[in-house]
C-alpha cells in the first residue's frame, strides 16, 4: 500500500479508501490509484485485516485418519457447519499418535485459527499448558480428555453394545464373543466394559470371552478358531469397529464359519454382504455437527460451564445376527 501511495502521490489512507471503497476521494485521483495498483498488482491482503480484528474467520479440525470413512463423515459435517458461518476450516490428522496430534494444535494456534475440534488420540493429549494459555476454544469429540475441562460430545458406547448383545441374544445366541478394539483408546475400554457388564446381566454361560486390539485378519482368524473349538462353540460375534468388522468378514469367509456378527459403526456396502451386516450405528455427521454448533456458539460468546453431550446410538437390524444355523445360507 505505500508503494501504491508513493507512485501515485498520494496518502497511504487514500489509498485504504480507494481499496476498500470508502468516500472521501476525488474521482480523478481515484482512478489514478487504481491504474497504479493494477499496474503494480497490488491486491488486498484479506488475512492481515481480519487479524487486526481479531478474528482470522478459519477453524481447525483434528481426527485420528482421515481414511477412515467414519472421520471422513465427521469432517464433511463440521466443514458443512463451517461455510454456512462463512469459515474456512483446516484439517489435520493425528494418526493416533499425541505428540503428532499436540503438533498439529500447535501449528493451528499458531495460524491463529479462531477454535479447534478434536478427536484426542488418548485422555491426556491435549493437556499442554502452550495450548491452554492460548485462550483458543477446544471442542472434544468422541473421547474424552483429562485436565482442563472443555466442551466434549461423545457417543453413548455402553448403549450401543448393549444394544448388540440383546439383539443377539434375542436371537438365540447364548456364546458371544466381543473383539475390541486397542484398550489404550477410552471408546474400546467403554465398549468392553458395557460387553463385560451385559454378559453378566443377562446371565450368559461361562466368563466373557473378550479379546482387544489391535487386530489384523490374520489375528482376528486365529481368535475365532480358537473360540470355535471346544464343547461350547461361540455362535455370534460383536466387533468394536468397522475396521475389525471387515477383519471379521474376511476371517469369517476363510474359515467358512457358522457366526453371526454385529458391528460397531456402519460401512459402505454392509447392506450387499450376504448376508447383510446388522451394525451399531452412531451417526458420525451427527456428531461432527453438534462439535462444530458447539464451537460457534464459543465464539459468538457462550461463557457458561463446559458440558458433555451424548449422544444416542441406533441398531441398524440387517440380517447378519441371525443364527446362521436357522437360515439356508451361510457366510461364504
Amino acid at each position: 500500500m505505500a508503494d501504491v501511495a508513493a507512485e501515485a502521490h498520494v496518502s497511504v489512507k487514500t489509498v485504504s479508501r480507494v481499496v476498500n471503497h470508502e468516500p472521501g476521494v476525488r474521482p480523478d485521483t481515484a482512478e489514478r490509484v487504481r491504474a497504479v495498483i493494477e499496474r503494480l498488482g497490488f491486491r488486498r491482503h484479506d488475512g492481515a485485516r481480519l487479524i487486526r480484528q481479531g478474528r482470522t474467520f478459519t477453524i481447525g479440525l483434528v481426527v485420528e485418519d482421515l481414511a477412515n470413512p467414519f472421520y471422513s463423515l465427521v469432517g464433511a459435517a463440521v466443514e458443512r457447519e463451517a461455510r454456512i458461518r462463512q469459515h474456512q476450516l483446516i484439517t489435520a490428522s493425528a494418526e493416533g499418535s499425541p505428540s503428532r496430534e499436540r503438533a498439529a494444535l500447535e501449528a493451528l494456534i499458531a495460524r491463529r485459527v479462531d477454535g479447534i475440534v478434536v478427536v484426542p488420540a488418548s485422555e491426556a493429549a491435549s493437556a499442554d499448558p502452550e495450548i491452554d494459555a492460548s485462550g483458543t476454544p477446544i471442542v472434544y469429540m468422541d473421547r474424552p480428555v483429562r485436565g482442563t475441562p472443555r466442551d466434549t460430545v461423545l457417543s453413548d458406547n455402553q448403549g450401543g453394545v448393549r444394544s448388540a448383545i440383546e439383539h443377539l441374544v434375542a436371537h438365540g445366541h447364548r456364546h458371544i464373543a466381543f473383539l475390541g478394539d486397542d484398550p489404550g483408546f477410552w471408546t474400546a475400554r467403554q465398549r468392553r466394559e458395557s460387553f463385560v457388564a451385559t454378559h453378566e446381566a443377562l446371565g450368559l454361560p461361562g466368563s466373557a470371552r473378550v479379546v482387544m486390539g489391535p487386530h489384523s485378519v490374520v489375528s482376528v482368524r486365529d481368535v475365532l478358531t480358537r473360540w470355535s473349538a471346544g464343547p461350547e462353540p461361540i455362535t455370534a460375534v460383536i466387533t468394536g469397529n468397522n475396521r475389525i468388522t471387515l477383519a471379521a468378514l474376511f476371517a469369517i469367509r476363510d474359515l467358512h464359519a457358522n457366526l453371526s456378527l454385529v458391528g460397531y459403526d456402519d460401512f459402505e456396502l454392509a447392506e450387499l454382504i450376504d448376508p447383510p451386516v446388522t451394525v451399531v450405528h452412531q451417526d458420525p455427521a451427527a456428531m461432527g455437527q453438534k462439535a462444530a454448533q458447539q464451537l460457534f456458539s464459543r465464539l459468538l460468546g457462550d461463557e457458561s460451564p463446559p458440558q458433555t453431550v451424548v449422544m444416542p446410538t441406533r441398531l441398524i437390524v440387517r440380517a447378519s445376527g441371525v443364527r446362521r444355523d436357522s437360515t439356508r445360507g451361510n457366510h461364504r
